[in-house]
């Protein structure tokens, strides 16, 4: 069964949006749809899929093996807020 949902965006967003599924033949609504299934869905099955930019930079920073990044992010904040 098929349900309607209001959303408030932004002009440009849904011009932006609109050009988009124009441009590969599909509705805004099945974007809207696919996207909160694939949101919802790797969630609830803990199958979480990153995006193909995150995927492409995965692995680009090689750090040593004895890297303590909390040590490091602590000495950050305290440089930070002196």
């Amino acid at each position: 069964m098929d349900a309607k949902l209001t959303l408030k965006l932004k002009d440009d967003s849904i011009s932006r949006a609109k050009k988009y599924v124009s441009s590969i033949g599909t509705s805004l609504s099945a974007i809207v749809e696919d996207f909160f299934d694939e949101l919802t869905l790797q969630q609830q099955s803990g199958d979480f899929k990153y995006s193909p930019l995150v995927n492409e930079l995965s692995g680009i920073i090689k750090l040593d093996e004895n890297y303590d990044y909390k040590s490091d992010y602590a000495s950050y904040l305290e440089h930070k807020y002196e």
